[in-house]
């Protein structure tokens, strides 16, 4: 048997964690297997469903690279198809036509629920033979079985078991002649050979109706997985309130697709107490018994641990395809500077996501005509005058400008002037960054050129004179 997945998100709103998760444990699960994993677009709800949110469903799965075999595919192009099914049922008799009303409906519901009963329809259209017109307004219900029971292994819950009695008969066609999303998931998984269904918890009540309507069509079955839900770490179900829930979210404030990837595995699955895993690895090793029942709690400490952590091990040429887009976000022209793979190597070590290293990397490439004021008022004092007169006609004097050659001119600049190397090394620091940080000194010069560093020193001086004069 061919293995076939699907990801099959409704486009009412942006791609959230838990859709992502899910994504990726269907892809994975196809293509540990050698299936086939297909896209499927929800889009039945003709109201909620937009443009902009099919369009960001998208941009998450291409920026997280989950790759589709097959789709992307719309509900709404198949109405017609669904449509057949439903009218091939009314002949067979297992589906009907319902003509109560709204009113009747409603009545019924809150006699039920004044008597303490789960409200439900109680099938009296499904008995009643009385003629109507072909254009009186009715909705089509599926003839749910009325004995027994529904009972499905869950791959990761195991044997679940719904009565039919507490079923009762669906819409399947609305009174305006669309399909509901019950109906439409179940003919979709039929039509393109599903053999696995891995989705949210929360449609574990959709399971015994899908099963029932499949089995009336006589079609397969699929083996259905149901993954638990994603907390915040205060316990409540994850949601806006607990900060970046859409995908494309993560990528604005700066993580790599790896980080994410990798979290979001180990969001209720393991691998014995392994944390890192590549892609191939994940591929290799990711199975759904392996997968735990209970929810999981998002902890975004881990997740920017995760993402230090791929920023300085995944080839830095690599890393930079993806800082380009936080370096333009930032309006950064980058070609009078360090190429950005340098960038990353620089700054990779003091920065834990991408939009930090964009934000903190404008002295590579822009002059500037101000120094933070905290950091002047320290190390721009008439005592650093010396240390940069000096340092500046050592620097000046390089002819081989490496990383080397300038770490040896600020250590002779000490030596000579007989103080530490911190006497040197900050007020050259905010003179060349304008600002207290950086990474090491010796880099960061190279990098920001040997005409720019003398030029930025020669300001800085300028800014101890003017000092000097005021006091």
């Amino acid at each position: 048997m061919k293995i076939k997945t699907r990801f099959a998100p409704s486009p009412t709103g942006y791609l959230h964690v838990g859709g992502a998760r899910t994504a990726l444990y269907s892809w994975l699960y196809a293509r540990n297997l050698g299936g086939e994993f297909v896209l499927r677009i929800e889009d039945t709800d003709l109201e909620r469903s937009t443009q902009p949110a099919i369009d960001a469903i998208m941009d998450a799965m291409n920026w997280l690279s989950l790759d589709w075999d097959e789709g992307p595919y719309y509900q709404t192009k198949r109405f017609d198809r669904y449509n057949q099914v439903i009218d091939e049922m009314l002949e067979e008799g297992t589906a009907y036509k319902c003509y109560c009303s709204k009113e009747r409906l409603e009545k019924l519901r809150e006699e039920q629920m004044a008597n303490g009963d789960k409200p439900r329809y109680d099938g009296r259209c499904r008995h009643d033979h009385t003629h109507h017109d072909a254009n009186e307004p009715h909705v089509v219900r599926f003839a749910n079985p009325q004995e027994g029971s529904v009972i499905f292994n869950d791959k990761i819950r195991g044997p679940i078991e719904f009565s039919n009695q507490e079923l009762d008969d669906l819409i399947i066609r609305r009174t305006d002649g669309s399909p509901t999303y019950n109906f439409c998931v179940v003919v979709d998984d039929w039509d393109m050979g599903i053999t696995h269904v891995i989705r949210g918890e929360d449609h574990i009540n959709n399971t015994p109706r899908q099963i029932n309507i499949l089995k009336a069509l006589k079609a397969p079955v699929p083996e259905y997985a149901h993954v638990s839900m994603i907390l915040g770490d205060d316990g409540k179900k994850l949601s806006k309130r607990h900060g970046a829930v859409s995908v494309m979210q993560y990528r604005d404030e700066g993580y790599l697709p790896e980080a994410l990837l990798n979290y979001l595995v180990r969001l209720g699955w393991a691998h014995g107490d392994q944390e890192i895993f590549t892609i191939d690895e994940m591929k290799q090793l990711f199975t759904l018994e392996a997968v735990s029942k209970s929810a999981s709690a998002f902890n975004t400490d881990k997740l920017l641990w995760l993402n230090h952590h791929y920023i300085n091990t995944l080839p830095a040429e690599y890393v930079a395809t993806h800082l380009q887009w936080h370096i333009e976000q930032q309006n950064i022209n980058t070609q009078t500077g360090p190429q950005l793979a340098d960038l990353v190597k620089l700054l990779g070590e003091r920065c834990k996501t991408l939009k930090e290293i964009a934000e903190s990397c404008r002295y590579f490439y822009e002059d500037f005509s101000e120094f933070d004021a905290d950091a002047a008022k320290k190390h721009l004092r008439p005592v650093a005058r010396q240390p940069l007169e000096v340092v500046s006609n050592k620097l000046s004097a390089i002819t081989d400008w490496t990383a080397e050659n300038i770490h040896h001119a600020i250590q002779s600049t000490a030596d000579e002037l007989e103080v530490g190397m911190g006497k040197v090394g900050m007020p050259l620091r905010v003179a060349v960054t304008g600002a207290g940080q950086s990474p090491a000194l010796d880099v960061t010069v190279h990098a920001i050129g040997k005409t720019r560093s003398l030029a930025r020193i020669q300001q800085a001086l300028e800014f101890i004179a003017q000092r000097e004069a005021q006091q």
